[in-house]
């Protein structure tokens, strides 16, 4: 299971390092893409292929269906951690997410989620969310 919060620095070439609890989990080899709230998720080998699985099983009809799949598939990438543990973040990817040099690796479950720091700061502040505020809507999905 991906958890944790990590705080590195991408290189000139944009790579950045892959947290070493992490890499067991990943894999040497995994999937990055645009995710929501303008970040990056990261999937192992077969959390993607289950991600895809799920993916095909939308309508084609629907337009709505269609946008999301076009949004996760058209930005992801294969990487490949080389020996010293960095793996390449493309261009628009970073672009996308907003990042420059300082990220936020964090585990959620089953995939990562890749935030530019200032960002992540801002989202996770005590102004943006209230845990006792989360906690009561998860009642509606019976947590």
């Amino acid at each position: 299971m991906l958890i944790g919060e990590y705080e590195h620095s991408l290189d000139v070439k944009g790579r950045l390092i892959m947290p070493a609890k992490l890499r067991e989990d990943m894999g040497e080899k995994f999937i990055i893409t645009k995710g929501l709230d303008r970040c990056l998720f990261g999937f192992s080998q077969n959390e993607w292929t289950n991600f895809e699985e799920k993916l095909k099983t939308l309508p084609l009809t629907n337009k709505n269906a269609r946008d999301f799949v076009r949004f996760f598939l058209s930005g992801a990438m294969e990487c490949e951690i080389d020996k010293q543990g960095r793996f390449l973040i493309s261009s628009n990817l970073r672009e996308y997410a907003n990042m420059e040099k300082d990220v936020v690796i964090i585990g959620v479950g089953t995939r990562l989620e890749i935030w530019n720091r200032e960002k992540w700061k801002a989202y996770n502040s005590d102004e943006n969310i209230s845990a006792d505020e989360i906690a009561e809507n998860m009642t509606m999905l019976g947590i």
